[in-house]
């Protein structure tokens, strides 16, 4: 009798046991899935962080043009309306006042001719003063251009390392891209490039590249373009240059043998551009070049085309 109520107990107490050890299993695979969903999320706000970042940079871009647009609207119309600059009677012919339409004086003793006009010299004496200054212009505009004229080289150009943070194609052009650049400045720079045909999307997204910063920015198809990515250039293939190791966006790309500070902005007129560029080209190694010197970043090398050798750059 004892024996079978031993018997009895433990085959009742094996299944209680089995239970149990499925429990805690269950605990613990719980536990592990808790843990993966909660990386999961990090993840996901992390990857929504960045495109938000993003999304920040184009519309801060994209807000900078808007209000230089503002700005040049609101000059026009205060042009339109009578607003203007006129050179103040005194004999420092830097200072200028602002003339204003004038509301009409009522007539009578106590309307003044003269208040009619504010900040205009006497006719006699613009008349002998004007002479003077279309001279002194005159000398201004032949000394200008002799300086500019001494000295085209590549120095004049403003090249800096950049990264293109972002590109798509352009809404009304099937052969552009629009890009949002870093170039080392407050906000990214919009770039307008005509590289569909040789570089797939994909490769245009958070890349280094070498652009040229002082070209007069230009509209290409109702898009501002405010830089230019180098490439190297054949009639059949294309290829951005590409930064040195550890070069960071803003880094100034110089040229030994031709020291001195690139123009603020390159006057289309003088054709600097034009003049320089059919010496740019890669060397037999892909390396990128003007008159043989290689376009370099300081203590970090030098810049070139991943195949292309001896093609010209532009």
């Amino acid at each position: 009798m004892f024996l079978a109520r031993s018997l009895f107990k433990m085959s009742s107490h094996n299944p209680l046991m089995r239970l149990e050890q499925r429990a805690a299993e269950a605990d613990q695979i719980i536990e592990y899935l808790k843990q993966q969903v909660q990386l999961l999320k990090e993840k996901a706000i992390i990857q929504a962080s960045v495109r938000e970042e993003k999304k920040l940079m184009v519309e801060n871009a994209k807000l900078k043009n808007d209000i230089e647009e503002l700005k040049k609207q609101l000059l026009e119309k205060e042009k339109k309306r009578g607003v203007r600059e006129v050179a103040m009677p005194s004999g420092d012919t830097n200072v200028k006042c602002i003339s204003k339409p004038t509301p009409p004086k009522p007539s009578g003793p106590s309307a003044s001719p003269a208040a009619a006009v504010q900040c205009a010299p006497p006719k006699d004496e613009s008349k002998k003063k004007k002479p003077e200054k279309k001279g002194e212009k005159a000398e201004k505009k032949q000394a200008a251009p002799s300086q500019e004229d001494a000295k085209v080289d590549v120095s004049r150009l403003d090249m800096r390392v950049g990264r293109i943070i972002t590109a798509e194609k352009h809404p009304d052009a099937d052969s552009l891209y629009v890009e949002q650049v870093d170039v080392g400045e407050a906000s990214p720079r919009t770039v307008v490039s005509g590289l569909v045909k040789h570089i797939p999307l994909d490769q245009m997204q958070n890349r280094m590249a070498v652009l040229m910063c002082n070209l007069k920015p230009a509209k290409m198809r109702g898009v501002v373009s405010q830089a230019m990515v180098m490439c190297a250039s054949s009639p059949d293939k294309v290829e951005i240059l590409d930064p040195p190791s550890g070069a960071i966006p803003g880094d100034r790309v110089t040229f030994q043998g031709f020291p001195g500070e690139p123009d603020k902005e390159l006057n289309p007129k003088k054709k600097v551009w034009e003049q320089i560029q059919p010496d740019l080209r890669t060397d037999g190694q892909c390396v990128a070049t003007y008159k043989g010197a290689a376009f370099e970043v300081a203590g970090k090398g030098v810049c070139k085309a991943q195949t292309m050798g001896n093609s010209e750059i532009k």
